[in-house]
């Protein structure tokens, strides 16, 4: 007997897919070396990993998954993230993964599928629930800007593939190579509020200083590992 369409849509509305990258010393966040060590470097995004999944499990009404790389990585997101749907990042290059991960959510069934990094621990969760809300009312897409031109969330409702295979990743204008594709497309986009990523040592120091006046909750497994 064939399975009911009913059956067969997602039990969440919508999915929020966290990028992810397997810590590993000499490989993870190498523009920190120095000042931190090459195995500093890794246990500190480490931390940054489980902050943000601790960010993910506050979204309302989403179906988190880990999006992530190498492929053989996949026992240590499954211990490290349980309660997380995971699975490989697929594609040449990162505008080919993005689009690969989020039009494979969307063919799914979710109403609405986000995207994010997982490079800024301290991201306000109301900015995540901003881009679902916006999804589901007004936006074709929605961006979150980072402040050295690239983006900390892209969300769609339904693929858009030039809009990620298109653009130079990694560059300072990813944002509006992204904007200028999606005028031509005739996508209606959203921004949210800009924020960053803690990519260099200058953002490391302004993510300590952040967290040196934030509550004991926010980001607290970056939090614990900076104080010490």
């Amino acid at each position: 007997m064939a399975t009911s369409t009913a059956s067969q849509r997602p039990k969440r509305a919508n999915a929020l897919l966290i990028m992810a990258k397997r810590p590993t010393p000499g490989r993870t966040k190498t523009r920190l070396v120095p000042p931190l060590t090459p195995e500093q470097a890794a246990a500190l995004y480490e931390c940054f990993l489980q902050d943000t999944l601790e960010l993910a499990r506050q979204v309302p009404d989403v179906q988190p998954v880990v999006v992530y790389t190498p492929a053989n990585a996949e026992a240590y997101f499954t211990d490290l993230a349980p309660d997380f749907e995971c699975t490989p990042q697929k594609g040449p290059d990162l505008g080919a993964r993005l689009d690969n991960a989020l039009t494979h959510y969307l063919s799914r069934g979710f109403q609405c599928v986000a995207a994010i990094n997982s490079d800024g621990p301290t991201l306000p969760l109301a900015y995540l629930k901003q881009a679902f809300e916006r999804l589901r009312e007004e936006a074709d897409v929605v961006l979150g800007p980072t402040d050295d031109g690239g983006y900390y969330l892209i969300g769609l409702k339904r693929p858009a593939p030039r809009l990620l295979r298109e653009v130079r990743m990694s560059t300072p204008h990813v944002t509006v190579d992204t904007l200028a594709l999606a005028v031509e497309e005739e996508l209606r986009v959203v921004l949210l509020p800009n924020w960053y990523d803690v990519d260099d040592v200058e953002s490391l120091m302004r993510l300590k200083a952040a967290l040196a006046t934030a509550p004991p909750h926010t980001a607290r497994h970056t939090q614990a590992f900076l104080s010490s």
